[in-house]
């Protein structure tokens, strides 16, 4: 194995887990929500009276967090090894998990681990178990 190191931002990497975390701190404690994603915007699919605009606007600024970014720095240019219909299985099978585990990764790997949920630790354990599997089975397993 080899480090790309002009991809390896250790600082970087940091302040964006610990805005991640201050973030998700202060929206349960001034809130009493947990910041999940899927919940979320789940809670906007079917809203219930007086949800709707903390909810348009939670997912309105992770749309609008990276163009604003974007004013001030270049973006990242995105790369997908993948045709539209293996991305259209993948974002079916991550919804699917989702619904079934009660909850994505930012609900539990972020949110339901620093309420040190035992649910949430299962959750984080299965889908990093499965993430590694994935990934070794498809680099040297299927690899030509």
């Amino acid at each position: 194995m080899q480090i790309d190191w002009t991809a390896f931002t250790p600082f970087a990497a940091t302040a964006g887990g610990l805005l991640i975390g201050l973030a998700a701190a202060m929206f349960v404690l001034l809130n009493g929500r947990i910041a999940g994603i899927s919940g979320v915007l789940g809670g906007l699919l079917r809203p219930r009276r007086g949800d709707l605009g903390w909810r348009a606007a939670f997912v309105g600024g992770l749309v609008l967090a990276p163009l604003a970014y974007g004013l001030f720095a270049p973006l990242p240019v995105p790369r997908i090894d993948a045709g539209p219909d293996l991305l259209v299985a993948a974002g079916l099978l991550v919804g699917l998990g989702t619904r079934y585990g009660s909850g994505c990764t930012s609900g539990h790997g972020v949110c339901g681990l620093s309420r040190l949920s035992a649910r949430s630790l299962v959750a984080t354990l299965l889908f990093m178990g499965a993430g590694f599997a994935t990934v070794f089975v498809i680099r040297h397993l299927l690899a030509a």
